[in-house]
């Protein structure tokens, strides 16, 4: 029997799916957790608060693969759990759908106003005119990051009849590659960030790239808020040197009450809730963790795999 320690979180939906050949044990707080780690073979530490999962990793010392609904676990101790030669799979794609129509909400909003229209109808007036009259059709957007959600992304705003440039590694038709896009910045009216946070991509946003964009451009991030110096993107608000910038993510989190961004009119924070807009996430999560166990029982390859050294 392979020993499985699993949150309880998760119980309903995999426990009546589980092979014969598992051993689930099933942890309700980072105490029960901590205790069943050093038996485990597979892990699902899933928690709320990171410090907890990280103990855990560490106290699974019999650990073979690490499954976890978070696409980024970079916070985790990779070196040591590559050194250990463990599996881990993350969850990468489970909310690339809600994270890609939420990019499309945040843009329209923001194209149309429509915060304005919310507050005016709070204050029961009706409006004479749109305080939004941009369109996203015809308009051009930088997308930094071609992974799952990236791919959707780009495939939504195509059907708005946006032109969307990519960066990938590879190149290619129609697509920029890593060391080519800063030149090209002013060229855009968007640029959207959907890179995982690495050593290469923090800060990749500064001074000298937002003084780069056209003063119309719009900064969409709902990768890590570590990819963008915060304190060079308020400078550019505040001087208003860009339009906006509607951000899903911040650093830190959750953002200290007192932070300028809060009361920015050309900001909007949404609280890195673009992940947890669906009810399907848990459900995807477990449908593929069940589709992995037969695959990990076979000798076959599970996914999808972290590359533990590159940290995505």
């Amino acid at each position: 029997m392979t020993k499985a320690v699993m949150s309880a979180l998760i119980r309903p939906l995999v426990e009546p799916r589980l092979p014969d050949w598992v051993e689930p044990m099933w942890f309700m707080t980072k105490e029960q957790a901590l205790e069943m780690a050093p038996e485990a073979e597979i892990g699902w530490f899933d928690l709320n608060d990171k410090d907890p999962m990280i103990e855990i990793a560490h106290a699974a010392t019999n650990l073979k693969w690490l499954n976890s609904i978070y696409a980024g676990l970079d916070f985790l101790p990779l070196d040591v759990l590559q050194q250990r030669g463990v599996t881990v799979t993350n969850g990468v794609g489970i909310n690339a759908i809600t994270i890609a129509e939420y990019v499309v909400m945040l843009m329209l909003a923001h194209a149309k106003g429509y915060r304005e229209v919310v507050r005016a109808q709070e204050r029961h007036e009706w409006l004479l005119d749109s305080p939004g009259k941009r369109e996203l059709s015809g308009e051009r957007v930088l997308l930094l990051g071609l992974g799952a959600i990236g791919s959707l992304i780009k495939t939504r705003l195509e059907a708005f009849d946006m032109s969307v440039v990519p960066v990938r590694r590879s190149g290619g038709e129609g697509s920029l590659k890593p060391g080519e896009w800063r030149e090209k910045l002013g060229e855009f009216d968007w640029v959207i960030l959907a890179v995982p946070s690495t050593d290469e991509t923090r800060h990749m946003i500064g001074a000298s790239e937002l003084a780069a964009m056209r003063p119309n451009a719009v900064l969409v991030n709902i990768a890590r808020g570590d990819v963008v110096k915060q304190d060079d993107l308020v400078d550019a608000l505040e001087a208003k040197t860009i339009e906006a910038a509607l951000l899903d993510v911040t650093d830190p989190e959750p953002l200290p009450e007192d932070h300028p961004l809060w009361d920015l009119e050309n900001a909007q924070v949404t609280m890195h809730l673009s992940g947890r807009a669906q009810t399907k996430m848990f459900m995807r999560s477990a449908d593929r963790f069940v589709e992995n166990l037969e695959r990990w029982h076979k000798g076959e390859p599970v996914g999808p795999q972290m590359d533990l050294a590159a940290g995505y």
